[in-house]
């Protein structure tokens, strides 16, 4: 796949143990910070109860660019690239993404409701943006995501699930689990075992 070069390298994670989460902030102490308007307030700061794994890459299968930075802060140019046609209108976010070199960008605070499941249900409860945390990795549904992103993954829930106590690792999941049929995300280069092994519980969870 081809890799876009960016000069823009701050803030990377180092130190996979060291992900700290300010609970009065709901920000990642050191993850690089790239507010998106494409957020609006839940209706209990308690009501965080699933997780959910998405993977993500503008231009498609492309990465290291700008694109999803744009994307979620609604500054993607439609004539950048065939495929914005069709989507620089959406008003989307997620609370962070997980970059191919390890890097964490933060769109939106944990207790802030972002916009990334869409029509989406969880153990019959539907609107998942209203009780979700949502998570992208830098990646398609062709290839396999990078060690790093697993690495600092492990480090974000866990960091998570210490500061959240209505998050449970027995909850997450992924968008094609809540979205079936509409969403294909993280896709099957996406290695549950990895999360499983490391958390002690079998994901992802069932959704029905």
């Amino acid at each position: 796949m081809k890799e876009i070069t960016t000069n823009k390298k701050k803030d990377l994670i180092s130190n996979v143990d060291a992900v700290h989460i300010n609970k009065k902030t709901g920000l990642i102490d050191n993850a690089r910070q790239c507010p998106s308007p494409n957020f609006d307030e839940r209706c209990s700061d308690d009501d965080m109860s699933l997780i959910v794994i998405h993977n993500i890459s503008l231009p498609p299968n492309q990465y290291g660019g700008q694109g999803i930075d744009q994307l979620f802060t609604n500054t993607l140019d439609k004539d950048e690239h065939p495929y914005y046609q069709d989507i620089h209108h959406l008003r989307v976010s997620s609370h962070i993404v997980i970059r191919r070199n390890g890097e964490i960008v933060q769109y939106v605070p944990f207790h802030k409701r972002a916009w990334h499941a869409g029509v989406s249900q969880f153990l019959g409860r539907e609107v998942c943006n209203d009780f979700s945390i949502g998570i992208e990795m830098e990646g398609s549904d062709f290839e396999p995501f990078t060690q790093q992103q697993y690495d600092v993954l492990n480090a974000v829930i866990v960091s998570l699930l210490d500061t959240y106590s209505s998050l449970k690792a027995e909850a997450i999941t992924g968008h094609e689990h809540i979205a079936k049929g509409r969403k294909t995300d993280p896709g099957p280069f996406f290695e549950w075992g990895q999360l499983s092994e490391k958390l002690d519980v079998v994901l992802p969870a069932k959704c029905e």
